[in-house]
């Protein structure tokens, strides 16, 4: 039990030095943008009212209290991550005044949804298809399905995309290329809304999995190809033990460790958004939105981002560290 505490302090150290080395680094980047996001608010904020010298000086230092730019460098730094630990990254540029976690919340849920069923159905496909390629190399079909998954492999995920687009968007329109859902309808857990979701959500979602696939049939395929040569693989085979029983209990059962580990990775990578696939949709989730502080000059809103997707990058890590041992017996704490 003391080594287990002993690998639960290493791996929790970790973890916290990995969190302090991407926000610091997220931090550092933010700030050397060549735009100023008080300038910026000041600009959009008088366009529309009073310029009088007195007032714009007011506004400013409130501005510049608000975004935390106040003081030096180091000290800007050390608010930052009081607004961290509070979670409170102040309020957005891009959506002045509202706050940077309102923003990210209101996305959230998009990329979430969006990116963990595309990412769990293109696990599970790729996994059974790269198993079944793995152990049954001589069927023809399945020679075929990974040529064809393995062509696709390379392509650029703005290409998949954009393919998808002219195919069902425009040369057979069954499916809409923007949005998350039809603007005339009230969210909420109704026939409607949900319906509407799932449809403008397709397309996203389908470039997602055609982009994800390639990854885990290769993986899969390997990993079987290297255990049907195993002694205890070949000994069942000799035994007379059925090939539906060998591949089931003994090949896919030892491969999937691994994949579950870098499933694990993958949906801590959700919070970052799919950047490129929410852009070209104009899918209303986190993704998108980086986009958008980024053009607007908005480092609140950007940090904000980031910083989010490191913590939930650093913590599937973290946990996947945890439970693995207590999943796979043969890891040894340490």
């Amino acid at each position: 039990m003391s080594d287990f505490f002993v690998y639960l302090a290493k791996r929790f150290a970790q973890f916290v030095f990995v969190v302090f080395t991407g926000v610091t680094l997220a931090f550092v980047i933010a700030h050397l943008s060549p735009v100023d996001p008080i300038e910026q608010t000041l600009s959009l904020l008088t366009s529309f009212g009073s310029t009088d010298p007195r007032s714009v000086a007011v506004l400013r230092q409130a501005l510049t209290e608000l975004y935390g730019v106040n003081g030096s460098l180091f000290h800007q730094y050390l608010a930052f991550w009081g607004r961290v630990v509070t979670g409170d990254f102040g309020p957005s540029l891009s959506a002045f005044p509202t706050p940077v976690m309102t923003v990210i919340l209101r996305a959230m849920p998009w990329t979430v949804g969006l990116l963990t069923l595309s990412t769990i159905f293109s696990w599970i496909v790729g996994n059974i298809l790269g198993a079944l390629a793995g152990y049954y190399r001589n069927s023809r079909l399945l020679k075929l399905s990974g040529i064809v998954i393995m062509a696709m492999q390379p392509i650029p995920t703005y290409i998949v995309g954009l393919t998808l687009v002219l195919l069902l968007g425009y040369v057979w329109p069954v499916f809409p290329i923007s949005d998350g859902a039809q603007m005339n309808l009230t969210p909420g857990f109704n026939g409607a809304f949900i319906g509407s979701v799932i449809l403008h959500g397709t397309l996203p979602a389908l470039t997602l999995v055609l982009v994800g696939l390639g990854g885990w049939f290769i993986s899969m395929r390997s990993l079987v190809s290297n255990i049907v040569t195993d002694d205890h693989v070949v000994y069942a085979e000799l035994g007379g033990v059925p090939s539906r029983a060998i591949f089931s209990r003994y090949v896919a059962r030892n491969a999937m460790l691994p994949q579950i580990t870098g499933l694990a990775l993958n949906l801590g990578h959700v919070f970052g958004g799919a950047v490129i696939v929410e852009f070209l949709f104009a899918y209303p989730g986190m993704g998108r939105l980086l986009i958008a502080g980024i053009y607007a000059g908005d480092y609140s809103l950007v940090l904000g981002v980031t910083t989010i997707s490191i913590v939930a990058v650093a913590l599937a890590v973290f946990l996947i560290d945890i439970l693995y041992p207590l999943i796979d017996p043969r890891v040894k704490l340490g």
